[in-house]
């Protein structure tokens, strides 16, 4: 699974545009996959700008910017850092819920 989005990837590795737009890129791909794919994008497009639309927390934690959305509008704005300190943000409530669930199943 996930090979569409790796051939993708491929090509724009290949092609050196300066502007990379990830549409689910890893929504296929396991998480060990996807934590690999990550740090390669990370490191392969560091001088791009990245725009990412993402549901798995992790993808999205080292981003510069997180726009939360929520029924199609956009919620709040900033450094993930930042969201996840603000009281009431949506963002923040949406990490804290990813980690409670990640460790609950985690330790079954």
């Amino acid at each position: 699974m996930g090979q569409r989005q790796l051939f993708c990837l491929g090509c724009a590795l290949l092609k050196r545009s300066r502007i990379l737009v990830l549409d689910e890129a890893t929504a296929s791909i396991d998480n060990a996959t996807d934590a690999i794919l990550q740090k390669t994008i990370r490191t392969e497009f560091a001088d791009y700008t990245i725009i990412t639309v993402a549901h798995r927390i992790p993808t999205v934690m080292d981003c510069t910017k997180v726009l939360a959305m929520s029924d199609g509008k956009g919620v709040e704005y900033d450094e993930p850092t930042t969201l996840m300190n603000r009281e009431g943000s949506l963002f923040g409530r949406l990490v804290r819920e990813y980690w409670s669930h990640f460790y609950s199943v985690s330790q079954h």
